[in-house]
């Protein structure tokens, strides 16, 4: 099989991702968290609803995907209501810094749940992964790398991260050959009951009202690309490649961010940060040709047990 497209939608993946961080910090604190959520799987659902529909072998599925769908949405859900509400007293420089963690957390998930190792080479390279993304968001700055340090919206957001790897994990553990489409709508669908249930029992208004015309912008945004189209091809990528390497390309989730800030709002990128880019980049790298590696020896091993 052709592993390349996947690795490439992996890397569009993380550039929808790096583009949420912006168009979240525009709605954050507008509306509950909760709300917005919901919103944002409510139309995710509904531009898929009509590719569902148009089949009835889909239609049929939806029965038997719905209650796996609902244990991974609960772990999608949590992660946005974290940012949301994270978002309301720290900054995207802590989000980033902290979202830097999730590969690690998830190569450390996986050893329990799916019986992988970490090497001490792939150690070195997470931790050089991390410095990376780090000297990006710092810009460099020994003194605000040093200065950096954790409020209660970080911790929320670090909870968000680990339910953001709970999610990956159980994508994997979960997959029964079901047909992509199907199990992204119930996925969303499930998402959007979890934060239907959660306004109920917090008793949290909707306040869609509240969104200017600029901010829906941003909404559709989250919903179509970074909610929809990112859900879709993080299914399939998991699936194929494992959630290792699906969250190895997080590290590259700065260095996307610089450049869409250079191209949305023209701030230019300094040349500083440019090491750390590098840095990012390559661990990126050797973490891709490790798990690949480790992937062929275990496919050796249990070849000739």
């Amino acid at each position: 099989m052709n592993y390349l497209k996947y690795h490439l939608l992996a890397v569009l993946v993380t550039l929808f991702v790096a583009g949420s961080f912006i168009s979240s910090e525009k709605l954050s604190g507008v509306i509950n968290p909760f709300s917005l959520t919901l919103l944002r799987f409510v139309i995710a659902a509904a531009a898929l609803l009509p590719f569902v529909l148009i089949k009835v072998q889909y239609r049929k599925e939806i029965i038997k995907a719905l209650p796996r769908s609902l244990i991974m949405s609960l772990f999608f859900a949590i992660f946005f209501i974290c940012m949301f509400e994270a978002l309301k007293t720290t900054t995207p420089l802590n989000t980033g810094t902290l979202y830097t963690l999730v590969p690690f957390l998830t190569a450390l998930f996986s050893i329990f749940v799916f019986k992988e190792r970490i090497t001490k080479k792939m150690l070195l390279v997470y931790l050089i992964g991390s410095a990376g993304t780090c000297w990006v968001i710092f810009g460099g700055d020994i003194k605000a790398l040093l200065a950096f340090s954790l409020n209660s919206g970080d911790a929320l957001f670090l909870a968000g991260c680990i339910a953001m790897v709970c999610f990956s994990i159980s994508m994997k553990l979960l997959y029964r050959g079901d047909q992509m489409f199907v199990i992204v709508f119930c996925t969303l669908v499930g998402g959007a009951l979890w934060m239907l249930l959660a306004l109920l029992i917090f008793n949290q208004p909707l306040q869609w009202h509240l969104l200017q015309s600029n901010l829906w912008l941003h909404m559709g945004y989250l919903a179509l690309f970074a909610t929809l189209a990112s859900t879709l091809i993080i299914q399939k990528t998991t699936v194929i490649l494992g959630p290792k390497k699906v969250m190895a390309y997080i590290y590259l989730s700065p260095v996307f961010v610089a450049f869409l800030m250079f191209f949305i709002e023209g701030k230019s990128i300094p040349y500083i940060v440019v090491p750390g880019m590098l840095l990012s980049l390559t661990a990126t790298i050797v973490l891709q040709f490790q798990a690949q590696s480790n992937a062929i020896k275990n496919h050796m091993m249990a070849a000739t047990d």
